[in-house]
């Protein structure tokens, strides 16, 4: 449903777009003479003249004009003058400037004698030591035509002396391209044998890849080892000489898997996300498009590395697939990066291995249904059990008033045994922030958005309220506006209040946090993970980044703190996000040879899915909710395709809103539902409202997307509705 142009953009580095820019200039036919011009235009005239052409933005400012686009215009109808279009390449090369010795000096012997001559200047014994040390780097660089970096070459010497070698001949400067992206190629160790289970689930998916351009789905629970069965097939298509493409929902991610396999696969590895600069992404777009055999074999990446330029791709392995961080939102196009590597597996004919713990059910169902090929890897690496999860029952625990803030008695006194016995503990809270709502205790006035509506995230690193979705930012009050009191209070708890509470509890311990706010920069993630592996963070508290298929050996405890508002989401997804949230931050008790355990808060301890996750039992859980998909109509059985109308008045999305469902039902029919507002029912400013389309697996796609681009085009056709916004996302996550 996206346009082509949104497509472009979202597959190209922006670097690639040539940027062009309006020049303007005399008509060649113009003869001063002939035509009558006012004062402005004769300054124009003149200007272009002296220079020949000049664009929009100099003229305008050489004229004193906040606007010159009406006499333009009317010089151009007249021919007094015309344009061209300058097109630039937005692409910068990342240059250095090396030293080379002169083709003379090329020659060993004419070499010696040249140093020669210098020894025998008493005066020249800087130079001598330079060239000496210059001859060394181009030795270990691979030879004396080498190009050996300035900056190398002076750390010995001064730009004196080396301007002194430049000025006898001996040694010239030139600037040399190079990459701008430089990983740590690893030591290539040896490919890790398999455990008995892990070598019966490769076995099994080699024979699923017998035929070309087939899907498969590898169920292992966390902590089964499938990185290892992941690097035997790499290393397989490898040897084939293909491509490999290896996608993972999160940056986080990326990161620590990037020394693991580099360790195997040297510089055969490369990584593509979107904490790369444009020159950087241009210069990887390209590594890909050369297809060397001996770097970028293997890319690394999120959901956008499925618009590189593979050659030949050969196997595409989508780890953690039931990731909601692989769907796109904003902007178009609205993809989910999976969905995207099976289609781009059909145009290449090559392998795709999904891999999860907690598989998304629309391909737990294919699996089951015989449309993918179907692993299960239900044992952890060497036999290791799976971790003990265990209730907090916070009903009871705020009735015996043994609550520690937002910790139970129960979770406290199994981090005191953990930390006791130099274990590490992680707690997921997945909400940022301080608190999400401040209130008046008088009149319930609460702070709001002046965008959006909703409430403002206090965040006390900063001391500001924060919208969420706008980014509106404004200092907390001292008292209530509304009423006058200064009986304010806090409602709720995010990962901040967290971290000040564990401060409280634990003074002695060290405790970080994991989240949007602490991850803002390139290299935020890793500096966290790389503190936490070397066990110099004791506590680790995040939100779902935290969640997500991180391998630490020494965690011995994980606490879910708020399962119910993970639970309670009005969502028809909510109780399988919450499976797979609550299990996948499990998995991260619990690795080597210690079993780990898991401590859920929450005030309905006889959940069902909370049961299942209790008895780590996804096959069971997915059979009780599938129930419900297909008697309401939800995926896997219907594709639902979400359209939100946007205005910024809201009588006039209540009119324009109405026309579409109504014009969509004489099609569709019962599949469509609403308009409806959503819970937060305007955001930057625009007023918004739904309609859901449920359309049953198997229906013609082709003919429902051009229905509804035919209703959407009609619905356009009226003027009143041109200042409305349509959005479409199709499998909304």
């Amino acid at each position: 449903m996206a346009p082509i142009g949104d497509v472009m953009n979202a597959a190209l580095p922006a670097n690639f777009k040539l940027a062009s820019e309006t020049k303007i200039l005399l008509h060649p036919s113009y003869v001063r003479e002939l035509d009558y011009v006012s004062e402005k235009e004769e300054e124009l005239i003149s200007i272009l003249e002296n220079r020949d052409e000049c664009d929009l933005k100099e003229l305008s400012s050489l004229l004193g004009m906040k606007s010159i686009h009406g006499m333009i215009k009317r010089l151009i109808e007249r021919n007094i003058v015309t344009t061209h279009e300058s097109i630039q390449d937005r692409y910068t090369p990342k240059t250095v400037t090396c030293i080379m010795l002169s083709d003379e000096l090329l020659d060993e012997i004419k070499l010696s004698e040249a140093i020669s001559i210098l020894e025998q200047d008493a005066r020249s014994a800087k130079q001598v030591e330079l060239l000496i040390h210059l001859l060394k780097l181009k030795t270990d660089e691979g030879g004396l035509n080498m190009p050996v970096s300035k900056q190398k070459v002076l750390e010995i010497g001064s730009a004196s002396v080396l301007s002194s070698l430049e000025k006898k001949g001996f040694i010239y400067q030139e600037r040399f391209q190079i990459d701008r992206i430089h990983l740590n190629s690893g030591q290539n160790k040896e490919i890790p044998s398999l455990t008995e289970p892990q070598q019966v689930a490769l076995e099994e998916i080699r024979t699923y890849f017998e035929h070309p351009g087939k899907i498969c789905l590898l169920h292992g629970v966390t902590g089964s080892g499938k990185t290892e069965i992941y690097v035997q097939l790499i290393q397989e298509y490898l040897d084939q000489g293909k491509q490999v493409l290896f996608l993972l929902p999160e940056i986080a991610l990326t990161t620590q898997l990037i020394t693991r396999l580099s360790a195997y696969f040297g510089e055969q590895v490369g990584v593509y996300h979107s904490r790369f600069n444009q020159n950087e992404r241009v210069e990887i777009w390209n590594k890909v498009f050369e297809n060397n055999l001996d770097q970028y074999r293997i890319i690394l990446g999120a959901r956008s590395s499925v618009f590189l330029p593979f050659q030949n791709l050969g196997l595409i392995i989508v780890d953690e697939e039931h990731e909601s961080s692989f769907k796109q939102y904003d902007p178009s196009p609205r993809y989910n990066g999976r969905d995207a590597a099976i289609v781009l597996g059909k145009m290449h004919n090559c392998q795709v291995l999904l891999g999860s713990a907690t598989p998304a059910m629309e391909s737990y169902y294919h699996a089951t249904e015989g449309r993918y090929g179907f692993v299960k890897l239900y044992e952890r690496y060497q036999g290791l059990s799976m971790p003990e999860v265990l209730i907090a029952d916070l009903k009871r625990e705020r009735r015996l008033k043994s609550m520690n803030g937002h910790i139970s008695s129960f979770l406290l006194e199994e981090m005191k045994e953990a930390l006791g016995r130099s274990e590490q503990i992680i707690l997921f809270q997945n909400r940022r922030g301080y608190t999400p709502q401040w209130a008046c205790e008088v009149c319930s006035w609460t702070p709001k958005c002046t965008n959006c509506d909703v409430s403002l995230t206090y965040h006390k690193h900063g001391n500001h309220l924060k919208c969420h979705y706008c980014s509106f930012v404004t200092n907390p009050m001292g008292a209530c506006p509304a009423c006058g009191s200064n009986r304010l209070k806090m409602i709720g708890f995010g990962t901040e209040k967290i971290e000040d509470e564990l401060a409280l509890l634990f003074p002695d311990k060290t405790i970080k946090r994991l989240d949007l706010d602490t991850t803002r920069s390139k290299n935020a993630y890793q500096l966290l993970l790389n503190e936490f592996e070397e066990r110099k963070i004791d506590i680790f508290v995040g939100t779902q980044m935290i969640t997500k298929g991180l391998d630490f050996d020494n965690v011995g405890l994980v606490g879910v703190l708020d399962a119910d508002m993970l639970l309670n989401r009005p969502d028809f997804r909510a109780y399988e996000r919450s499976y797979q949230l609550i299990s996948q931050v499990a998995g991260r008790a619990g690795r080597k040879a210690k079993r780990g355990k898991v401590i859920i808060q929450t005030g309905d301890p006889d959940h069902w899915v909370l049961q299942h996750v209790m008895q780590h039992d996804y096959p069971s859980f997915y059979k009780h909710e599938k129930i419900e998909r297909e008697n309401y109509f939800y995926p896997p059985y219907y594709k639902v395709i979400n359209i939100t109308i946007k205005h910024s008045q809201e009588p006039q999305l209540e009119v324009s809103a109405s026309e579409l469902a109504q014009s969509k039902r004489q099609f569709f029919k019962e599949r469509v539902l609403g308009p409806e507002f959503p819970i937060i029912k305007r955001i930057q400013n625009l007023y918004l409202k739904e309609i859901k389309l449920k359309i049953e697996r198997g229906a013609p796609e082709k003919k429902v997307k051009e229905k509804l681009q035919a209703i959407i085009h009609e619905f356009y056709e009226k003027p009143v509705n041109k200042s409305v916004k349509i959005v479409i996302d199709v499998d909304p996550m």
